[in-house]
């Protein structure tokens, strides 16, 4: 099992539903070479409103519903392993933003927060 704490990185890949790489959705794709590199951590959430780059409202309300939706795609890890794994996401040439930003990891595959006035 992959453990992480302390400084990290998040890697955010935004989407439209309809991205696609060789006939397999690209959020897909992403999390499956995410799985394959190791990755502490990937998951994909679909968007009910938004626009990008083409300025163009994408949104499930009924009176202009929108068969492209916007999707995010959030990897956790390491500073080292997301640097591995950018061209792989340059590899596929992602159409949409590509966002990274350092976090800190609290708590990771324990189950448990740690208390943040104990002393070690």
């Amino acid at each position: 099992m992959t453990t992480l704490s302390g400084p990290a990185e998040r890697l955010t890949i935004y989407l439209g539903e309809s991205d696609r790489h060789h006939h397999v959705a690209m959020h897909a794709e992403i999390i499956h070479r995410a799985h394959a590199a190791g990755m502490a951590g990937a998951s994909a959430w679909k968007g009910f409103e938004g626009y990008g780059a083409n300025n163009h409202i994408h949104t499930t309300r009924i009176l202009s519903l929108s068969d492209d939706l916007p999707i995010m795609v959030e990897i956790i890890d390491t500073t080292e392993k997301i640097d591995a794994f950018l061209p792989q996401i340059r590899d596929l040439d992602v159409s949409g933003l590509v966002v990274r930003e350092p976090i800190q990891v609290v708590s990771y595959g324990s189950g448990a927060t740690p208390d943040p006035g104990a002393t070690t």
